[in-house]
């Protein structure tokens, strides 16, 4: 087991190494920061002292050293749009999206695997029928569009929850959170339920197949006969062999709800990392962008390795070695 987690961590290692690859990459191909910093009015000696301060004048294996030494301590300079530290940036970001994706994250899978399971039972009845059309328009519908549909039922004809922003939001130990106020829940429901609609429909969908599979097996068979009650064969058995594939894919969405909700954040004004972004790639603010990229990979590796920690308390084989990649 030991072993198994020591390569895992290995692995994640040379990922995140890939990744800052990728993004120093940026800072030497796309754009002169010196330019973008200075403009075109900079004498040469202001260029050459400012490339100098950025160390863009030593060998490119000493800046991508350096480059890995700064984002380890969290550093990746200064932002060349908004002229801040990017690690101020995203402190202030940050803690917008994480709420976001959590909420999302938490009602897709509340409602995913519970609704899937009965799907998955009593597949025959009107119920079980309506949720498979609309998991079916949950993973066909875009995001955008899901957003849109939603401020013009519940903030325009419905003037229920508004349409934007984050809403009032406290202060707890530097963190901002706005699920302690009245006002930021309202605020951050629709573009929750935005984001988890697609995340909530895919776990439905796999919950019921691999119940269905799970359901047809031998064990299942000889647990019957003995005579357990279908509570104890549904859930004590079933269920536990259907999540270790579902383990997997929420905890990869999961980490697609912080990376990708670029498009929520955009449709509702919701000041997290994704508008962050999206003004870094039409601004060409490099810095911000690497930043992103190394942080993105960063929640991969980490998802991945809670996700593999999750195995080990689902599958008992893992605990004897048995059955590890």
């Amino acid at each position: 087991m030991l072993a198994f987690l020591i390569r895992r961590l290995l692995q994640g290692a040379v990922v995140l190494l890939a990744v800052a690859f990728l993004a120093f990459l940026l800072f030497q191909h796309v754009g002169d920061p010196v330019t973008q910093m200075l403009g075109q009015e900079a004498s040469p000696a202001q260029r050459e002292a400012l490339r100098a301060d950025l160390g863009l004048d030593r060998p490119v294996p000493v800046q991508f050293a350096r480059f890995v030494g700064h984002a380890l301590r969290g550093e990746f300079g200064i932002s060349l749009r908004q002229a801040r530290p990017v690690a101020t940036l995203f402190a202030e970001r940050l803690p917008a999206t994480l709420e976001l994706a959590l909420v999302a994250a938490v009602l897709a899978v509340l409602l995913g695997v519970p609704l899937g399971v009965y799907v998955a039972l009593r597949r025959t009845t009107w119920a079980a029928k309506v949720l498979m059309g609309v998991s079916l328009l949950g993973v066909s519908l875009p995001t955008f569009l899901i957003g849109i549909l939603l401020i013009l039922c519940f903030s325009v004809l419905l003037p229920w929850l508004p349409a934007f922003g984050r809403g009032e939001v406290v202060d707890v130990g530097g963190w901002t959170t706005g699920l302690l106020t009245a006002d930021g829940w309202r605020h951050v429901l629709l573009p929750a339920v935005t984001l988890a609609l697609f995340q909530f429909a895919l776990i439905l969908r796999l919950v019921r197949a691999e119940m269905l599979e799970v359901m047809r097996a031998d064990f299942i068979r000889f647990a019957r006969a003995r005579g357990l009650p279908d509570r104890v064969v549904y859930l004590g058995h079933a269920l536990r062999n259907t999540l270790v594939p579902v383990v997997t894919v929420v905890g990869l969405q999961l980490g697609s709800l912080i990376a990708f909700s670029i498009v929520t954040e955009t449709v509702f004004q919701w000041p997290g990392m994704g508008q962050l972004f999206i003004q870094a790639v039409m601004f060409a603010d490099i810095p911000v962008m690497a930043a992103y990229l190394c942080l993105m990979a960063l929640v991969f590796v980490l998802i991945n390795a809670g996700v593999d920690l999750l195995y080990v308390v689902i599958d008992p084989r893992l605990r004897t070695g048995r059955g590890v990649a």
